[in-house]
């Protein structure tokens, strides 16, 4: 079956895209999130903190500083890698060698065992492997208009995003069989070496991989462009240069990027900070915050594919509104409760707007990036998801620490939502 679409310049041979390819696409998300939610979000990070560092409060610590420098490098080399494809005409080289980087990376945490003589390769490993996923990225964002017709982005942007969340939860629960499986650890592996915890992150490895591979056999590539790779760089860095120089011809993007830094800060803060709340605010143990962050997914999930179809009818920037508005009521709700049913509720409410808010925010990039600088927008897409992603965690800890409450301190998630949002009226349409 086929979607038809407008042949485009560039494009793989100007050929119908098949529902196939896009479905493959797609599947992309599914296996990206494995790594996320294995690694980055619940179990090799309660690993790290609980089995490797020699207390909780410098595992925090190091593991913070670990994340904020590998942000630091996305936020970076993100745009420049971006300019340099666009100059080298071809994706999925790229995709696939950053790819490639973030599962070697995950699959060798299978060597990090449970002592601090493992401290520094583990922080290294799951830095490069979070480079590897995000970079990866760039080049995968910037597949959608090549594929998807303009009247479908918003659809597959959204349907992206929920197989995402889907997968990365499929992902998680097969490692937590693993984890709880009966009988003598995997490879025989001696007690104490926690083997059955580890064989999970080489789980989320393999989870990368194979679930990848549709989209490096079945997603047409675009053309090349035939530059030596040293050239590319050179030629995509001043790009990038004579973009700054003349950004007033890119305002409405440049426009959307800085909301989007302030909105995702938001993001950021919960997905960093929104346990610690939930463990401090309403006394809720390991399990219970484990099963109010897959409650989240779920919701998050579901969210992306209801609106996934609005997006296309009312457009990516009344999305993005309507689902900023719905996690700054939700999180108004959040600091003015006292008891837990009141937050699991007004949680799961947010959680609904947190997949829309994502893929509506790609959906408008998609939409308004120019056709032959896309690799160049995603990455600085990219750039804008990660330059003061800290600053929100930032300003929480001082918050509370000044201040004594978490409440005061985690007021700063409905301030920057409402400040996205603000600047995101002024943001034109994508249509316009």
């Amino acid at each position: 079956m086929t979607v038809r679409s407008k042949p485009r310049a560039g494009s793989p041979a100007g050929r119908e895209t098949s529902r196939t390819a896009l479905i493959a696409w797609a599947f992309y998300d599914w296996a990206n999130n494995g790594f996320a939610t294995v690694i980055l979000t619940f179990i090799f990070s309660a690993y790290f903190i609980r089995r490797i560092a020699p207390d909780e409060v410098t595992g925090s610590a190091l593991w913070g500083n670990m994340v904020s420098i590998a942000g630091l490098c996305i936020a970076l080399g993100g745009p420049v890698c971006g300019a340099a494809a666009d100059q080298n005409g071809r994706r999925k080289p790229w995709l696939i060698a950053f790819m490639l980087l973030s599962v070697l990376a995950t699959a060798l945490l299978w060597f990090v065992k449970p002592s601090p003589d493992y401290l520094r390769p583990a922080l290294v490993l799951v830095g490069f492997g979070m480079v590897g996923a995000e970079y990866s990225y760039i080049f995968y964002n910037a597949m959608l208009p090549e594929l998807a017709p303009p009247d479908r982005l918003g659809r597959w942007s959204g349907w992206g995003w929920g197989l995402g969340y889907a997968g990365g939860l499929l992902c998680l629960l097969a490692a937590l069989l693993i984890m709880e499986g009966g009988g003598p650890g995997p490879a025989g592996g001696a007690p104490g070496s926690l083997v059955r915890i580890r064989a999970g992150f080489v789980l989320a490895g393999v989870w990368y991989l194979v679930f990848s591979l549709p989209l490096i056999f079945l997603v047409p590539d675009t053309r090349g462009l035939g530059k030596p790779f040293a050239r590319a760089v050179r030629d995509g860095i001043g790009r990038l240069a004579e973009m700054v120089r003349e950004v007033r011809r890119f305002r409405r993007i440049a426009l959307f990027l800085v909301a989007r830094m302030i909105y995702i800060d938001a993001l950021a803060t919960i997905f960093a900070l929104g346990g610690v709340y939930a463990a401090g605010a309403f006394d809720m143990n390991e399990k219970a915050v484990l099963l109010f962050g897959v409650v989240l997914n779920v919701a998050a999930g579901l969210g992306a594919l209801i609106f996934s179809g609005l997006d296309d009818r009312i457009g990516p920037k009344a999305i993005i509104l309507i689902s900023l508005g719905g996690l700054f009521t939700g999180a108004l709700v959040i600091l003015l409760v006292h008891a837990a049913p009141f937050f699991w509720a007004a949680g799961t409410f947010m959680g609904l707007f947190v997949g829309p808010v994502q893929a509506a925010s790609r959906s408008y990039m998609a939409r308004v990036a120019p056709e032959k600088m896309r690799n160049q927008m995603f990455g600085l897409y990219a750039f804008s998801g990660k330059a003061t992603a800290f600053a929100g965690p930032f300003l929480v800890g001082w918050l509370t620490y000044l201040s004594g409450s978490q409440r005061i301190g985690m007021g700063t998630v409905p301030v920057l939502l409402a400040a996205g949002g603000l600047l995101m009226l002024k943001v034109p349409a994508a249509e316009e």
